[in-house]
């Protein structure tokens, strides 16, 4: 059986090997790749501000991957990945890192365990997830609210609405 996963990615730091944080979203889809995980789609990649204390921007973007893992499975590739590209666990929250990679939907509904919500919590409150994941999976619909990515990214963005 395979299921298809909503992953996002993220980097505000250059790696010694792949250079730029765009360069280094490209190099991390293509290790997935190399793990056994289809790319479906990915989605454009874009310059974000941070969040929190970092002051360096982030390239952000989003794919649609199809794997035989489940998501405990996944979930231990992704930090897998995450820590070949240098990411240390621990210190301080949104800090600068050179590469993160979350769980945001997936085809199996909902699913929780110690370490692992999905949808993931904070996704819809994040254009930066919300805007590439729209161009590739627009109608993908979020099993909490019903509402489709697109429809998510639109409430967020429209004029007049306010961000946390």
């Amino acid at each position: 059986m395979t299921y298809r996963y909503l992953i996002a990615l993220g980097s505000n730091r250059r790696h010694q090997r792949f250079g730029r944080p765009r360069d280094v979203l490209k190099a991390a889809l293509e290790r997935l790749e190399e793990k056994g995980a289809a790319i479906e789609a990915a989605g454009p990649i874009m310059l974000t501000d941070p969040i929190g204390p970092s002051l360096r921007r982030y390239a952000n973007s989003a794919a649609v991957i199809e794997t035989v893992l489940e998501p405990g499975a996944l979930l231990a590739l992704l930090k897998g990945i995450e820590r070949e590209f240098g990411r240390r666990t621990g210190g301080q929250r949104w800090t600068s890192r050179v590469l993160d990679l979350d769980i945001v939907l997936w085809s199996g509904g909902t699913f929780a365990a110690p370490g692992l919500t999905i949808p993931h919590i904070l996704f819809r409150e994040r254009p930066f997830v919300l805007a590439p994941a729209a161009r590739i999976a627009g109608g993908w619909r979020d099993p909490i609210t019903g509402l489709s990515i697109r429809q998510l990214h639109s409430r967020l963005t429209r004029p007049g609405t306010i961000r946390r």
